[in-house]
């Protein structure tokens, strides 16, 4: 198969996947359990995308600033600092390692 015909696949199964969340019923949805759910999946995935861009460069593993600017974030957060600032605090950390030549 080439990589046109896994390309429609993909396409379609993410297609159908939404069609599927039609079907589920209303009281189903209401539930408080299945709001708690939502969110820590959301936070789950949101969490495994950083850490993939951190550390991954194409196929292999990568330590550079960004691991360095992810550790200057967290101990922002750990602070409790605005999402703004830990923002910067990130930027600035990565652009400080690169600088000194940590690429």
């Amino acid at each position: 198969m080439n990589l046109w015909i896994w390309l429609l696949l993909a396409c379609f199964l993410a297609y159908a996947w939404k069609l599927v969340g039609y079907f589920v019923p209303a009281k189903l949805l209401k539930d408080p359990r299945m709001s708690r759910i939502a969110g820590t999946l959301t936070i789950g995935l949101l969490a495994s995308l950083t850490i993939v861009n951190t550390v991954a460069s194409g196929q292999t593993l990568a330590a550079d600033a960004r691991l360095g600017a992810l550790a200057a974030a967290a101990v922002a957060l750990a602070f409790r600092a605005p999402f703004l600032l830990v923002v910067v605090v990130g930027a600035g950390a990565a652009a400080l390692l690169r600088l000194m030549g940590w690429n």
